[in-house]
């Protein structure tokens, strides 16, 4: 982000869905675990978020598949940022619990997934959300629920 654009956007003053809405309109030379990752915000909706990436060799586990760490992080990012869509402005979010199910191993053949997050509940402390990771042929990779801790 330029210093231009910096100071004309206050983060603490943008809802959650603004936030997330505006991150992606820059071009993010943050480091972050999205940049890291090589993650892609598709859809930011209010309660509702989709992200991509595609799976490189540096994913991989001693197997030869990708790491169930790169679902993991697909997941707690969609599930965390879709709570984060239904936040006011000046309210964060932790993660406070992560739970997952693998459903299948991914191959490391360059082929995209795509994590959908979505809130099941949002409360004055706490939030609920549930999450899918799909492969290019819409098949279950993962899915998992999480809590996440609300700071107001």
């Amino acid at each position: 982000m330029s210093d231009e654009t910096t100071a004309t956007v206050d983060p603490a003053q943008m809802t959650g869905l603004e936030l997330l809405r505006w991150m992606g309109t820059q071009v993010n030379d943050r480091p972050s675990i999205g940049r890291l990752l090589g993650m892609e915000m598709r859809e930011v909706n209010e309660g509702s978020v989709s992200f991509s990436l595609t799976p490189r060799a540096d994913f991989s586990n001693p197997l030869g598949t990708v790491h169930g760490g790169i679902c993991a992080t697909l997941l707690d990012s969609v599930m965390g940022c879709a709570v984060h869509t239904m936040l006011p402005a000046g309210v964060g979010y932790t993660t406070l619990e992560l739970k997952l199910n693998y459903i299948r191993t991914v191959p490391l053949d360059g082929d995209e997934l795509t994590a959908h997050g979505s809130v099941i509940h949002v409360g004055g402390r706490t939030a609920t959300a549930e999450g899918k990771v799909l492969d290019k042929n819409g098949k279950l990779v993962a899915h998992g629920t999480t809590t996440c801790m609300i700071f107001r």
